[in-house]
């Protein structure tokens, strides 16, 4: 895994939505940005995570964060995940593994002794001008939004 690194400048990306519009790293140009990797949608885990950073959403926005949640689950997926738990961020349908491949978080995973190639948990925080200040590889899904405003 070549995963991004702090100070690195991540480069243009583009992929959809759980509603198909298109989302581009330059549309958050100005602003500060978390980026959520989670392996699937309606999982436990990702489940807490996800809702952790909708209940503190306007916290992250008050302090000049936007939240962007990837996994390579289809729009439907996505759609279905951000309806059942009301988010108010966009979700990435990563399919194709173009901001996946971008960050860096696909790789060698181990679950209940089986070792496979998968999303890792990993969140990257953006400046303004899209260089990453903080890379959080040990998620704590209950307190993930605390993690990003450290």
């Amino acid at each position: 895994m070549n995963t991004l690194k702090v100070g690195d400048k991540v480069p243009e990306f583009s992929a959809k939505d759980q509603d198909g519009n298109t989302i581009k790293l330059s549309d958050y140009k100005g602003k500060k940005l978390a980026v959520f990797f989670y392996p699937r949608a309606n999982t436990p885990t990702c489940t807490v995570e996800a809702c952790n950073l909708r209940d503190y959403y306007a916290e992250l926005q008050d302090n000049g964060y936007e939240i962007l949640g990837v996994s390579e689950d289809s729009e439907k997926k996505q759609t279905n995940f951000r309806n059942k738990f009301n988010f108010p961020y966009p979700l990435l349908a990563d399919t194709d593994h173009e901001v996946i491949e971008t960050f860096g978080v696909w790789g060698p995973k181990k679950f209940m002794g089986r070792v496979f190639d998968g999303i890792h948990r990993i969140t990257f925080v953006l400046d303004e001008d899209g260089i990453i200040t903080k890379v959080i590889d040990k998620v704590k899904a209950k307190n993930h939004a605390a993690q990003i405003l450290e």
